[in-house]
């Protein structure tokens, strides 16, 4: 999963992507209005984070740009002002929910699960496929009821095909959800981390989950590929 930050305060929003990186997102950061404006126009995020108080062009009018160009991104208002009528204007102005500083990293946390979740139409935050059970709140992965050590970057390429389980995604997509907006890497980054995941998940397993389309990209399914590819 991909967020964007848009905060001007360096510092939290360092520890913001700081704390994401270590939950499984890849994180993008904007210090000001145009820039975040700019990027969230131009990328697929999962969900943006706002600050109200920005230099150029303020939160609120970011989000009321966004929502007439009709981006449905979920966007969470995080703000120093807590007056009622501050979060009925963010809200109003199309945000998703509202929280205010000092917060609680947790409290954060929950609150972009629940709002990612919602926007997939997810009543659980439980993802399953047969006998694959992820937990995104808990970062657990458990196969026939054993328990699957993930690294933070296989543990987000999972979750990203689990919320479109049965459906091809292409490399360029994971890549896009998966590493933040600098990343310069390997040009086969991907299959070597879904080789590792293979390995973990479907190595023990007669049904495969992980398919592999050549040329197109990868899926989760437990439905058996119709061709051989």
């Amino acid at each position: 999963m991909r967020i964007l930050v848009i905060e001007d305060e360096h510092r939290l929003a360092n520890v913001i992507k700081k704390g994401l990186i270590e939950d499984g997102f890849a994180v993008d950061l904007a210090y000001e209005g145009e820039d975040g404006q700019f990027m969230a126009e131009s990328e697929p995020y999962d969900l943006i984070i706002l600050d109200l108080m920005l230099p150029k062009i303020d939160g609120l009018t970011i989000c009321k740009n966004l929502r007439k160009k009709n981006l449905k991104t979920p966007i969470l208002i995080l703000t120093a002002k807590t007056t009622v009528e501050d979060k009925v204007r963010g809200l109003d102005s199309g945000a998703d929910d509202y929280l205010t500083k000092p917060f609680s990293f947790l409290e954060l946390r929950s609150r972009i699960h629940a709002l990612i979740r919602r926007s997939k139409q997810r009543p659980s935050p439980i993802l399953k496929i047969a006998d694959l059970v992820v937990d995104p709140l808990k970062h657990t992965v458990i196969k026939n009821k054993n328990l699957i050590i993930l690294t933070p970057k296989e543990f987000a390429i999972l979750e990203f095909l689990m919320r479109h389980k049965n459906e091809v995604v292409s490399r360029t997509m994971i890549l896009e959800h998966v590493w933040d907006y600098n990343f310069e890497g390997m040009s086969n980054v991907v299959d070597v981390f879904v080789a590792n995941l293979r390995k973990k998940i479907d190595q023990a397993s007669k049904t495969k989950l992980i398919q592999t389309l050549h040329g197109v990209g990868y899926k989760i399914s437990d439905k058996p590929l119709t061709r051989e590819l």
